[in-house]
């Protein structure tokens, strides 16, 4: 079954998402330990987070 054209943007976005993810990475080494935590906090406060999007994709 061919894909709908929102859904082939909706994939454009997800592959945004792990350009971005790569982005954070790359940078990382560069920051301090405090650097990292604040943004490891600011990232597991984000919301939606990752894990809500799946939820609500794999719900019923």
């Amino acid at each position: 079954m061919p894909l709908s054209g929102e859904a082939i943007r909706t994939m454009n976005y997800v592959d945004d998402i792990s350009v971005t993810l790569r982005r954070i990475l790359s940078v990382l080494p560069v920051l301090t330990p405090e650097e990292r935590e604040r943004i490891a906090e600011h990232i597991r406060h984000a919301e939606p987070s990752y894990e809500t999007v799946i939820a609500a994709l794999t719900a019923k």
